[in-house]
């Protein structure tokens, strides 16, 4: 069946639009969409209608370590005494585990402004670190969760096989990571059975894939998909550039840029210790940046040069990584603020063709965060999926404000999301706030919670 919705106030592609109608078809998709047209017979939509937000990095299991990993240690603290925190929790997460606290991060994203989310999914085999039977178990008890929410879903099952560059050896702690590029491109084909998920890889890291490796597993991914996206962590950490200058005398955006064919089809999570060169050729390259600035910040990673991409004209969009937050206006304003303080002025997102940061930062978001997804979600345009978040015009932020200050008002005016209601495929998800089955994915989720934090 086809739908029909009708907004007062409506951001398109070209701006702030009054009077729109999104014409939706049978697939989900956005058949039509017209501003300045009547509502006869459409559902009238209750406040401004945004287009959703792709969350561009997601470590689901993650989310339910948030708060485990915060005390400060005798030896100081860093994103590697972090990481071994990380790799405890991660022995003991069974697939029921994951399933159960994916589906409640999922109700969570999209009451926090996402209706897509790209899995970073590298929990592969049993605690033992022995494959299951069918390699794609975890990763399909993603997709279970999804379907439950109704998010959209990227899933990018990870290639790890090294611990550092050159080809150091995995230790205990990444035993459940750690895969052949055979049996990775076994679970791309396995998954590439749902309709409803669309299919990348993500080699995890240039010190935990040997270059081999890397090229076998694009080759691999090419022949199956040559258009399926591609997602690698990169310049995360100060230390990860030291250790890849001293193992191939180049920086790791410079190594990728110059041994991989990046192109827009990539997306580069973190690029955080980036240099003026390294954001020029990336914004050449057409690759996305994957920012996650509440992760990024929670980590003490650092602050990616913003400014630089902006200037170049490179394409960005943000994720919630480890999940300390599950609001997509709270990466965007962070993003910012961070920006901000580091520059020692206001506006950094903001040019003389836009003073508007929020809608700058937005709008970038939007169509960066559609093209890591490999999905089209793009926006309120005929062609893209019908996905869509509708605002709650009563919220306090966001009282007096039109047209020109409203989406400041939303990514800058309080610390509520004032999102009311959200539509995927054309199918509403949230409705006032709350998901329909939010009380037993909850319940499910308490359960495993409390079976994580009771194991040694």
């Amino acid at each position: 069946m086809t739908a029909a919705y009708f907004a007062d106030l409506a951001f398109l592609p070209g701006g702030w639009a009054k009077d729109v109608r999104l014409e939706v078809d049978a697939a989900g998709g956005l058949a039509g969409v017209s501003a300045g047209a009547a509502p006869a017979g459409a559902v009238r939509l209750a406040g401004p209608v945004l287009p959703g937000l792709c969350d561009l990095h997601c470590h689901a299991f993650q989310r339910a370590m948030a708060g485990w990993t915060e005390r400060r240690s005798a030896a100081g603290d860093s994103f590697w005494t972090w990481r071994e925190v990380m790799y405890r929790f991660a022995a003991q997460v069974l697939p029921e585990d994951l399933e159960a606290i994916a589906a409640q991060l999922y109700v969570e994203l999209l009451m926090g402004g996402y209706t897509s989310v790209c899995e970073f999914h590298y929990l592969h085999h049993d605690r033992d670190g022995r494959p299951f039977a069918n390699p794609a178990e975890m990763s399909q008890r993603l997709a279970g969760a999804a379907a439950r929410t109704g998010i959209g879903l990227t899933l990018l099952p990870v290639l790890y096989q090294s611990a550092n560059f050159g080809g150091v050896p995995p230790h205990e702690g990444q035993r459940r990571f750690v895969t052949t590029v055979d049996r990775l491109l076994e679970t791309v084909r396995a998954l590439r059975a749902d309709p409803g998920v669309r299919v990348g890889i993500a080699p995890h890291s240039l010190r935990a894939v040997p270059p081999a490796a890397l090229r076998a597993a694009i080759a691999g991914l090419d022949a199956i998909d040559p258009s399926a996206p591609l997602h690698i962590h990169v310049a995360e950490q100060a230390k990860e550039v030291d250790d890849c200058l001293a193992w191939s005398g180049e920086r790791p955006i410079e190594w990728l840029l110059a041994h991989a064919a990046v192109s827009p089809r990539w997306c580069l999570v973190h690029a955080t210790h980036a240099t003026a060169a390294e954001t020029a050729a990336l914004a050449r390259s057409g690759a996305v940046a994957g920012l996650c600035p509440t992760t990024e910040a929670n980590l003490g990673d650092g602050l990616f040069p913003l400014p630089g991409l902006l200037a170049d004209g490179g394409a960005f969009g943000v994720g919630s990584d480890s999940n300390v937050s599950t609001s997509a206006l709270e990466e965007l304003r962070l993003l910012e603020y961070g920006q901000r303080l580091r520059a020692q002025r206001r506006g950094i997102a903001a040019s003389p063709s836009e003073p508007s940061p929020g809608l700058a930062l937005y709008r970038a978001a939007v169509a960066g965060g559609a093209r890591a997804s490999g999905r089209p979600i793009g926006g309120l345009a005929a062609g893209q999926r019908a996905d869509f978040l509708v605002i709650d015009a009563g919220a306090p932020a966001l009282c007096g404000h039109g047209p020109e200050t409203l989406l400041d008002a939303i990514v800058f005016g309080g610390g509520a999301d004032p999102i009311r209601d959200v539509y995927v495929g054309g199918r509403q998800v949230i409705t006032a706030g709350r998901h329909a089955r939010a009380d037993a994915i909850l319940a499910a989720y308490r359960a495993t919670a409390a079976r994580l934090a009771a194991a040694p």
